[in-house]
């Protein structure tokens, strides 16, 4: 089981919208040697609905590659149809990721015995560790806890990246997990605001977008946490609210990748319909890198 911070990574581009495979290796670089735990590529932050089918494979491949065996690559295999996320998450297996991560189907809206049917074809038709990613402001659908624990029984579904924001629910899940003798099922925040009382409630990490420009500071927070240093953990993520905040401004990737810019790190450039971020929130998010240490 992977814990503490987990980063899902931004895809650098070039000016329209060619992958950007050198910087890419630059970033993987960057979260080895700052302490991040694992990275989830070509997830929501990865820009997944805008790469096609190839690139997508592309990005797995080189991410693997390019980690060289320093730091865990979980890809982003999921999709609306089940068959499709099955021959993702084949190649990220044959590619060599250490597991995949696949979203709630979104737009057909499927029925809960629908979700636990794709989920479980997913695993037992490839033999990689697979974590489910709940996410029902994108995707609609909405993976409900009952339906999480039929899935924690399932062989290879491992855990679940839960961006619901809603605690309430999140303790609910690991309460029940525990009852259920399923502590070693993975629980990861999705929502970096939330994530510090999530690992507090047991959580086990958290899938972070603020990790993309902090990760550092992340990873400091969420091994603090996990140690019982709660006076530290919270000093961390008060330096960190700011970019929580500022990087939601609008829709992620946008702040992210404006972010990463501003530090050097990749070039300011998503794929149509996705835009640049607007100019009324450039200070606002240069305020919470500096917050943050970040430049």
């Amino acid at each position: 089981m992977l814990t503490g911070s987990l980063v899902a990574l931004a895809t650098p581009m070039r000016k329209g919208g060619a992958l950007d495979l050198p910087s890419l290796a630059k970033l993987i670089d960057f979260h080895a040697a700052n302490g991040t735990s694992g990275i989830v590529m070509v997830g929501t932050t990865g820009e997944s609905p805008t790469v096609d089918v190839e690139e997508h494979c592309l990005l797995i491949k080189t991410a693997v590659v390019e980690a060289r065996g320093r730091i865990p690559i979980i890809a982003g295999t999921g999709a609306n149809s089940t068959a499709e996320a099955v021959a993702l998450t084949a190649y990220a297996k044959e590619a060599g990721a250490h597991s995949a991560l696949s979203v709630v189907p979104y737009y057909n809206k499927p029925t809960q015995e629908g979700l636990y049917r794709h989920f479980r074809t997913i695993a037992e038709k490839v033999d990689l560790p697979l974590l489910l990613y709940n996410v029902p402001g994108r995707t609609v659908a909405d993976l409900a806890n009952d339906t999480i624990l039929r899935l924690a029984e399932v062989p290879g579904i491992v855990g679940i990246k839960d961006a619901t924001a809603d605690l309430a629910r999140g303790s609910e899940l690991i309460k029940a997990l525990g009852a259920a003798s399923r502590r070693e099922f993975a629980v990861y925040s999705g929502d970096d605001i939330t994530a510090l009382p999530l690992l507090l409630m047991g959580g086990h990490g958290v899938i972070s977008v603020t990790a993309n420009v902090a990760p550092k500071l992340m990873a400091e927070m969420c091994r603090a946490a996990q140690s019982g240093d709660i006076a530290t953990a919270r000093s961390c993520n008060d330096r960190l609210l700011g970019l929580h905040r500022g990087l939601f401004v609008e829709a992620n990737p946008i702040p992210v990748k404006w972010a990463l810019a501003k530090m050097g790190l990749i070039e300011n450039e998503l794929r149509l319909p996705m835009v640049p971020l607007s100019a009324q929130y450039y200070e606002a998010v240069r305020a919470a890198l500096g917050e943050a240490g970040c430049i």
